[in-house]
């Protein structure tokens, strides 16, 4: 089995980028099951439910999120929807599940490729330096207890290289692969676990790279050079698209390899 992992979407840029060369990914890797990580898929900050409805019909099976999950506010209302009906594509939408408790939507989803495999993919989001919520290692033991899928991925949105590498040795064995996300900018870590995770600490933003993180860098670096708070842009120019594709067994779950793919336009 073949999983394509799309790192951070951001903003019309990366959206445009994944919509041209997401079926040529499909085929040249054989992918089998596709997620992106799309909070800051509308102009850089959140995601609505149009723009996630567009990457389902390019071919993203299930779509992970961050801090960013709640800047559009329209996306609440269709969470909540979507938990009452099985079939709804707003389940296939994730949040941290490590959020409190009664926040709306799921931070899992199982699910079955079209060519029959089960999956279940996770959504966690790191405490060092982003805030005051569940701790993400004992959350996913939780999640874990429950899921009865073999072939598991979990996207972990976290501010630290320490804690995503910890979670990974964490989990090394019982998950398919623990993907980063949040930070931007591809590490050059990916690799196979001892006991068969794939693993790699960011696997990087699809947008604009003539910037800073996906925002116009003057904006940025007016920021840092007088503290004065500004209405935060997207940038524009050398777009690219970060993701990495994970083969593993379809039965046991057990990762084989991981490759990291960059694409520029």
């Amino acid at each position: 089995m073949r999983i394509l992992f799309i790192g951070d979407i951001f903003g019309r840029p990366g959206r445009t980028i994944v919509r041209d060369h997401i079926r040529g990914l499909l085929t040249q890797y054989n992918i089998d099951l596709t997620i992106a990580n799309g909070e800051n898929a509308a102009g850089g900050f959140g995601i609505t439910p149009q723009i996630a409805e567009e990457l389902f019909d390019l071919g993203v099976e299930v779509i992970t999120t961050g801090n960013h999950v709640w800047d559009k506010r329209e996306l609440i209302e269709y969470l909540n929807a979507g938990l009452s009906q099985p079939d709804s594509m707003a389940r296939r939408i994730l949040r941290p599940a490590n959020y409190p408790a009664g926040s709306p939507g799921t931070g899992v989803y199982e699910g079955t490729t079209k060519g029959g495999i089960r999956y279940a993919v996770m959504n966690l989001q790191g405490r060092v330096f982003m805030g005051n919520i569940d701790d993400p290692f004992r959350v996913a033991d939780e999640l874990l207890a429950r899921i009865s899928s073999k072939v598991i991925l979990l996207d972990m949105h976290a501010e630290a290289t320490s804690e995503k590498v910890a979670l990974g040795w964490y989990l090394d064995g019982r998950v398919t692969a623990v993907i980063g996300t949040h930070t931007h900018i591809p590490t050059a870590d990916e690799r196979v676990l001892p006991q068969g995770t794939a693993y790699q600490t960011d696997v990087g933003m699809t947008g604009p790279w003539n910037g800073v993180i996906g925002i116009q860098k003057e904006l940025i670096i007016g920021r840092f050079l007088n503290n004065m708070p500004t209405r935060f842009e997207a940038a524009s120019g050398d777009t690219r698209l970060c993701a990495v594709v994970i083969d593993c067994g379809a039965e046991s779950g057990v990762a084989r390899s991981i490759e990291r793919v960059m694409i520029c336009d």
